[in-house]
């Protein structure tokens, strides 16, 4: 019989050192059918959690699963992350923690979620340049 996985350690040591130096742990976690988040907010099958003390409620970081309650615009809603699904654990503050390796499990349910990049996601394409050349400044009243 093989012995458990050290992840579940891991994860829990890095999140008491966290809180214990007044840093804030998030968890980046890749999203299959058996991770219970908020779907709107998946961006390539990839969600980043803030797991701090502040920032949750009931947190249950188990061998199998990390389960809390979190708001999200306000209304409280129960998570539940398979501890294989997080692919990492570090600080927001200095970004130092650590990477997991996450096995693609050939669940496809979010691979065509919009792509998200800290900038991509909130500006628009910019529309292609004049065909002369030049901009146009147009006054609208």
């Amino acid at each position: 019989m093989a012995p458990p996985s050290t992840k579940p350690y891991l994860l829990r040591a890095i999140w008491e050192w966290c809180c214990d130096n007044g840093l804030t742990p998030h968890i980046a976690v890749q999203v299959d059918s058996r991770t219970r988040v908020p779907r709107e907010f998946v961006r390539n099958a990839q969600i980043v959690l803030n797991i701090g003390p502040d920032a949750t409620h009931k947190l249950h970081m188990g061998n199998e699963l990390i389960e809390f309650q979190a708001r999200f615009g306000g209304v409280a809603r129960q998570l539940s992350v398979p501890v294989d699904q997080v692919a990492m654990i570090y600080a927001r503050e200095n970004q130092e923690g650590m990477a997991f390796k996450v096995e693609a499990g050939g669940d496809a349910a979010f691979d065509d979620a919009p792509a998200v990049d800290g900038a991509a996601a909130e500006t628009q394409p910019e529309p292609p340049p004049p065909a002369n050349g030049r901009p146009k400044l147009q006054r609208i009243k």
